[in-house]
């Protein structure tokens, strides 16, 4: 199967349109107001706009008011929305979009939790005592692993394009993510990153 990419993080047009005619199939975008690549709902407006076709736009949220995640993602035209809090399996069943569960994962930990959850995907990041996600530092991938029995596993984490080839055999995901690893600065991304990262996965799709 075709393994998903998307590019989190996007905060400016330029880095959207580029990731998309690289092959990106999902962008995301940030609305978590602490984060260094937290976007305004008008930009992401404007720029899920300017894409093109058949790429996905996800919101990123952080124990945000279900009422005011529902409003964004329908200003914005949003996909579908990545819940990277504390967020219940109650709270992921009243947003009107499909929903991403970020779960941050610790050494050692039990994914049996995520039997609980009735959504489109789990996503799998780091845990970070000071942030939700976007940290760069991988995790102990044979959790992911064990998580592909409760569903659809998009791995994120400490990407770069120097590992994905190595997580990617390891772990077989639906999808991977991809934020700080392929980033010139926190929010801007690096064209030559980016674009050898999708490389490499749409390699793996033809192994």
């Amino acid at each position: 199967m075709r393994v998903k990419v998307k590019i989190c993080g996007i905060t400016n047009p330029d880095d959207a349109l580029f990731a998309a005619e690289c092959g990106a199939d999902a962008l995301g975008f940030v609305f978590w107001k602490k984060s260094p690549r937290f976007v305004e709902p008008a930009i992401v407006k404007a720029i899920v706009k300017a894409l093109p076709p058949f790429v996905s736009c996800v919101g990123v949220f952080v124990d945000e008011e279900a009422s005011r995640a529902n409003e964004i993602a329908r200003q914005a035209g949003l996909s579908c929305v990545q819940l990277h809090g504390s967020e219940t399996p109650e709270f992921c069943r009243s947003m009107e979009s499909r929903v991403i569960k970020a779960f941050r994962i610790k050494q050692g930990a039990d994914v049996s939790s995520l039997s609980a959850y009735d959504v489109s995907a789990f996503l799998l990041d780091t845990y970070s005592e000071g942030a939700p996600g976007g940290t760069g530092k991988t995790f102990d991938w044979d959790c992911a692993v064990e998580a592909k029995k409760y569903g659809r596993i998009i791995l994120a984490g400490g990407l770069t394009p120097g590992n994905i080839e190595e997580a990617l055999r390891k772990v077989g995901p639906y999808g991977v993510d991809v934020s700080s690893g392929v980033e010139s600065s926190k929010g801007k991304k690096d064209w030559v990153k980016v674009k050898e990262f999708i490389r490499l996965v749409r390699g793996s799709d033809m192994t």
